[in-house]
């Protein structure tokens, strides 16, 4: 730019104080030019041959002005249901690479109509260089087909015929921005229960879309942070208390005290709701466990049985994105599932450094990659025990690195051997380096703050390949991305089955008791189940291994009050051991001992499992069971941390791993933590659970490849 100096300080100003809605400004250069001999503004076709270095913007929740001209009868795009504007609309999800521009888009097959290309090249326009500027004369349509792929509707408006089906109590498949849905009226109990049974999904509370602030106040508290989350740009699907549950149907999000609420984000989603429609389960439309859909013939293939019509659109799905999971804890927004909305947007990094890409865990599966001082984390993709998944996952793997032109120099990987990322990244002809899951959750907890460390990381879930062969998951680590040592860990329990005790935490429960007791005690829980078989398996050492996992040891705890002795999804043993201590850990608590074992402290959760069974058998309440339970561990990892800190001299402590998700245990620990006068480093950029683990592998590649790198020990 050129002009008068007083201009120029004015529009420097200017670019830093009014940037559009969507701009994020990391930083601004300046230098002096010669001035020339031209006047006006161009944006010019980007120049091919050299690498791009700009970024795509995340797919963003629909603006005011949008939704203003939705509903305008006088206005040219009147309910049309792909509306959009610079400051809204689809983007990573379109994008078939870089640069950002119309014809590498899934928009290149529709071409704009006189109007909307007049819009298009007019700096002034709200819609000037938006690529997926459309109208209805131009752009894309939606269409509405039967259960069996039959076109159908009486009215010219899908939307509306599409609203009356799901008033009629119908489960509507319907094609957003990243993928499929699978909708039904959320007061509907028996379309509800009908939905659960079709997907193959028991008891995992479903997401609701509603249709305003004032339908999520009537049946949620909220809080101002909450608020803001919910009609932010991003629109994420945020986890809100009830407030009241006549209205909805108990199976939405059964035995759990909050609800998965999101606002509607697309034009399509604002033209479903009237009156009569205020709630909408809004789920991921797949099978249990298996991807989300993207496209139609993929729809009309994999949904056969489930739905009972399907709401299509013909804008390809270059990319699918499943929505993202929030909750508010300790005065920030966390990411459960960083999705739609957040991704591709960078994690800034302290420091530039070569590409490496990590492939991240098993389980909530992302990749990340990482180019400068850009951390690029892929969208959720899922837990990999599908082919369907591992498809998804090579696919992502792939489009990362082509979209944003980087060759890694190394690829990380989890230690687990069996893991398919871990087989993937091996047979890629690239550089490769495995590095411990627990020493990657505190890595990542430690770049998304910008940290460099030492720090002590309090790392808990439920599966971690440890360095020892055996699965570590109560562990506390001493160290950085360069490397750490494990201070102190969970006492080993037995976990008889392996895998099998995840789903069956009464297994679980009787390897826990059998190592805390000479002899076996006699439960309620045990008049229930066989456990002859499993005690043989724990006698003999057939097909049990060793773990010091905190989230098997909430399994175990649970299980043996005569809470979940079998459960339909990972974790829900805890969490309703969570819910029963009634948002409180109490004064109270079961004891707890530490060892030390060749200068590392053991945390003996034995005397735990004894005082739970203690007050099983004094019929104590499993309110306060649980109460108890979560005062010990709080207790529990204060007293390890304050060992740690006086052996190091390190006072910043680090929180990952799945557990933390646990809202009582988190929110107490955090508070009496800080009260005491440590500094701690939590997670709100990417997950605390595995779906944050691929940006600490990938910051530890570059420790590695800097050569200073020094292992998990």
């Amino acid at each position: 730019m050129q002009g008068s100096p007083v201009l120029l300080e004015q529009f420097c100003g200017a670019l830093k104080g009014e940037a559009p809605p969507l701009a994020k400004i990391e930083s601004i250069e300046e230098s002096t030019l010669a001035c020339v001999a031209e006047e006006g503004f161009v944006i010019g076709d980007s120049s091919s041959g050299n690498e791009v270095e700009t970024l795509i913007p995340p797919d963003i929740a629909m603006c005011s002005d949008c939704r203003r001209e939705l509903l305008d009868p006088k206005n040219r795009r009147f309910r049309y249901p792909f509306i959009n504007c610079t400051n809204c609309g689809p983007r990573y999800t379109i994008v078939e690479r870089l640069p950002y521009d119309r014809p590498f888009t899934s928009m290149h097959g529709f071409i704009m109509c006189p109007e909307c290309e007049g819009e298009y090249h007019n700096p002034f326009d709200r819609r000037f260089h938006a690529q997926p500027n459309a109208c209805p004369v131009c752009g894309p349509s939606i269409t509405l087909l039967d259960a069996s792929g039959t076109f159908c509707g009486v009215h010219d408006d899908v939307a509306a015929e599409t609203a009356l089906l799901l008033k009629m109590g119908r489960i509507v498949a319907l094609k957003g921005v990243g993928g499929f849905h699978l909708a039904v009226d959320a007061r509907n109990d028996e379309a509800v229960r009908l939905l659960r049974e079709r997907k193959g999904r028991e008891a995992k509370p479903f997401a609701v879309m509603m249709r305003d602030m004032s339908v999520v106040r009537r049946f949620c508290e909220l809080s101002e942070g909450e608020r803001d989350a919910l009609t932010s740009a991003e629109a994420p699907i945020v986890l809100l208390k009830k407030r009241m549950i006549e209205g909805l149907s108990p199976a939405v999000a059964p035995g759990n005290d909050r609800i998965g609420v999101m606002l509607p984000y697309t034009p399509l989603h604002t033209l479903l709701f009237d009156e009569s429609l205020e709630v909408l389960v809004m789920t991921s439309a797949n099978f249990s466990e298996e991807p989300l859909v993207n496209e139609n013939d993929e729809a009309l293939l994999r949904l056969k049985g489930i739905t009972d019509a399907y709401m299509m659109h013909n804008r390809p799905i270059y990319l699918k994105c499943d929505d993202s999971v929030t909750i508010h804890l300790s005065g920030k927004l966390r990411q459960i599932r960083r999705s739609r909305g957040y991704v591709p947007a960078p994690v800034l990094l302290c420091d530039d450094g070569p590409v490496v890409l990590a492939t991240g865990g098993e389980l909530k599966n992302t990749l990340a990659l990482l180019k400068g001082n850009h951390a690029l984390l892929s969208q959720h993709i899922g837990d990999m025990k599908n082919f369907e998944a591992y498809r998804h996952f090579q696919h992502v793997a792939i489009h990362l690195q082509h979209l944003f032109q980087a060759t890694p120099e190394l690829l990380v990987h989890d230690l687990h051997p069996g893991y398919m990322t871990t087989q993937w990244a091996l047979t890629q002809g690239v550089p490769v380096l495995g590095v411990q899951h627990h020493h990657a959750h505190l890595a990542s907890c430690l770049a998304e703050n910008k940290e460099a460390g030492p720090a002590i990381g309090l790392l808990l879930d439920g599966t971690g390949y440890g360095t020892d062969g055996t699965i570590w998951g109560g562990e506390v680590l001493i160290g950085d991305a360069t490397g750490a040592e494990r201070f102190a860990s969970f006492e080993p329990m037995p976990l008889p089955g392996g895998d099998a005790a995840v789903m069956q935490p009464w297994r679980a429960a009787v390897g826990y008791l059998f190592r805390s007791f000479s002899s076996m005690p006699d439960l309620p829980f045990m008049k229930e189940r066989n456990i002859e078989p499993v005690l043989e398996l724990l006698q003999k050492r057939v097909s049990v291994y060793e773990t010091s996992s905190c989230g098997r040891l909430f399994d175990a705890v649970a299980a043996l009050s005569g809470m979940q002795g079998e459960i339909s999804y990972e974790g829900e043993a805890a969490i309703g051991l969570m819910l029963a201590a009634g948002g409180t850990t109490g004064s109270t608590a079961f004891r707890y001992a530490f060892h030390e074992v060749n200068g590392r402290w053991i945390i003996m959760v034995s005397p735990i499992v004894q005082d739970a069974v203690a007050a099983v058998q004094e019929g104590v309440s499993v309110g306060e069971i649980s109460r108890r339970f979560h005062r010990a561990l709080v207790n529990c990892f204060k007293d390890i941390i304050r060992k740690a800190a006086h052996a190091t001299g390190i006072t910043t402590v680090a929180l990952s791993g799945g557990v933390f998700q646990n809202a009582l245990l988190f929110e107490t620990l955090v508070f009496e933590l800080e009260e005491a006068g440590y500094r701690v480093l939590t997670h709100s950029l990417v997950p605390s659970n595995d779906g944050g683990i691929s940006l600490g592998q990938a910051v530890i590649g570059r420790s590695y490849l800097a050569g200073q790198y020094r292992g998990c020990s």
